[in-house]
């Protein structure tokens, strides 16, 4: 189905004349009809590139120059470019909003088919299908703008499938679901796998999520390394990619190695009645009392920097927030978790002053001062207080290089140049090497840290972030959480909208669930994940116990 013969890609020179390394570099593969690939590699090693270069948008739109020879389904992408391979190939971006063009869901899902000219009888069929395929029927009438961005990145893949190509091709599908969603999206595929033979290339970082779902993996390493392309368990255990199980495994040195809860779980030592213990109550209470405790804000001031209370936001007819209420203290991260639709990014966006609660209020601590209503407040006031991070990073970035952006957000808060200061930051990002690039040229993990860097020099005593870890691999995702807890030690307040239970598991104090636009539970991190059938981290759902959220906390463990 898809045949990769010596190619090479380079996107075009920037505007310093810096050349850049190539971002394929002399790949040849081979891909059976019917194969369910999962590509991986670290941030910027060139795997966006190479699910572009399968329909011919690696080198029409991006510029450049590719050598070598591309085969899919027999047809050449880069002769025939992106409209001819739009029938054979179904492309989900990284950001699926770039995609969209009508304003409604439904209407959204048959424009492809209506650019085919296929019968109406034809197209409303499909789109019921991928409706109920994808979960989404109750989404036909909304309006595109008020969807979630994990309702986004569904609709996305229903429009996609809705044109029934021979290739389905996915940057990072799971990336803003949460993991209930991202279950049901990823065995959906696979069932369309199985059932139609479709070929499905995805590329993804979260891969204790999608890992166990694939055929091969095919590993980018970047920096000029060979490729690497095998059945699952013998390329996890040859990368430093690690998912948690995968980590935990090789440094206990199970073999062979495990993917899955279940693989895992027969390592563990057996005990008559274990599973009846761990699901005990009682059990459970006991533990968790024993388990050890994260350092709290006790020793940071008490008085709260956020308060929200009793606060309501509707979207029209369609109320997204009712009756929250929750403090926000100096010195402690706060995971707000919950299902695609539930509210998080819209509390966010009212902390952030760029919502005013309908009712109720969102409160603001300025120093000595009297706190903030940001119902009245000025933006200007607000972002003197609070740096926000949206899902889409591209909103923040408009600058030519990204020194530029720092500079500007410096600029913006009457503070002074300070070029050293911003290279150290971009440094302990990953971003040395990107300081005199183009924002928009970047990758999407990329792109997230530029953004987040570029608020950090403001130093916002409460920092928002929404879904950080979206195109983060696992040694960038480390180096977030580091910076997090340093964050945290300094007596800043960090908000984490995320569907990333291990970033959660890492680095939060309290968590925050919301259901349905409320606050559901709001407790300690290891209360709240410990035993969740959704929201558990990998190896708590391993071993059943609190005292073991993490990896470094089971590696002592027999």
């Amino acid at each position: 189905m898809i045949s990769f013969q010596h190619v090479s890609y380079h996107y075009p020179q920037p505007a310093d004349g810096r050349p850049l390394p190539p971002a394929l570099d002399d790949l040849s593969l081979h891909i059976d009809e019917g194969e369910l690939i999962l590509v991986i590699g670290p941030s910027g090693a060139g795997k966006s590139t190479f699910l572009r270069a399968l329909n011919g948008l690696t080198p029409h739109f991006y510029g450049g120059t590719l050598s070598g020879q591309v085969r899919v389904a027999g047809r050449d992408p880069v002769a025939l470019g992106p409209q001819e391979m739009a029938r054979t190939v179904g492309m989900v971006f990284q950001d699926p909003e770039t995609q969209f063009v009508a304003d409604q869901v439904e209407d959204e899902l048959a424009f492809g088919m209506e650019n085919q000219a296929l019968p109406p009888a034809l197209m409303r069929k499909r789109v019921e299908e991928v409706l109920d395929q994808l979960t989404i029927a109750h989404l036909r009438g909304r309006r595109m703008s008020t969807l979630s961005g994990g309702e986004k990145q569904r609709v996305a893949i229903a429009s996609v499938l809705a044109l029934n190509p021979d290739v389905l091709v996915l940057d990072e599908p799971t990336s803003q679901l949460d993991p209930q969603s991202a279950e049901e999206v990823l065995v959906a595929i696979r069932r369309l796998n199985e059932d139609l033979g479709l070929t499905v290339i995805l590329a993804e970082h979260r891969l204790e999520r999608v890992v166990q779902f694939v055929d091969r993996v095919l590993y980018l390493p970047g920096a000029g390394q060979p490729a690497l392309l095998d059945e699952p368990r013998t390329v996890m255990a040859a990368v430093d990619l690690n998912p948690p199980l995968a980590a935990l495994g090789k440094a206990k040195g199970w073999r062979p190695l495990p993917l899955t809860v279940k693989q895992a779980r027969r390592f563990l030592p057996r005990t008559a009645g274990s599973l009846a213990v761990a699901r005990s109550a009682a059990a459970e209470n006991a533990t968790l009392a024993a388990a050890p405790s994260r350092p709290d804000s006790s020793s940071h001031p008490a008085k709260a920097l956020a308060t929200v209370d009793n606060a309501a936001y509707s979207y029209g007819s369609h109320q997204a927030l009712h009756g929250v209420s929750f403090d926000l203290r100096p010195g402690e991260v706060v995971a707000l978790m919950g299902r695609n639709g539930s509210g998080k990014s819209t509390l966010l966006k009212l902390l952030a002053g760029l919502h005013k609660p309908t009712r109720g209020s969102v409160r603001l601590a300025q120093g000595g001062q009297e706190s903030l209503d940001t119902r009245s407040a000025s933006l200007d006031e607000i972002v003197r207080i609070v740096g926000y991070v949206p899902q889409n990073p591209g909103a923040l970035l408009f600058k030519d290089t990204v020194l530029e952006e720092l500079a500007f957000t410096r600029q913006g808060h009457r503070l002074p140049p300070d070029p050293a200061a911003d290279r150290a930051l971009l440094a302990r990002l990953g971003l040395a090497a990107e300081a005199e690039r183009y924002p928009r040229d970047l990758s999407s993990g990329q792109r997230q840290r530029v953004a987040l860097a570029a608020i950090l020099v403001a130093q916002p005593a409460l920092l928002l972030l929404d879904e950080p870890t979206r195109g983060l691999d696992y040694a960038q995702k480390a180096a977030l959480a580091a910076i997090l807890l340093q964050l945290r030690q300094q007596g800043r307040a960090i908000l984490l909208a995320t569907h990333d239970v291990e970033l959660a598991a890492h680095c939060a104090d309290r968590v925050l669930l919301l259901g349905e636009g409320q606050v559901v539970v709001d407790g300690p991190t290891r209360q709240v994940m410990t035993g969740s059938l959704v929201f558990a981290s990998q190896v708590n759902k391993l071993y059943r116990d609190p005292r073991y959220l993490v990896v470094e906390d089971a590696v002592a463990a027999p």
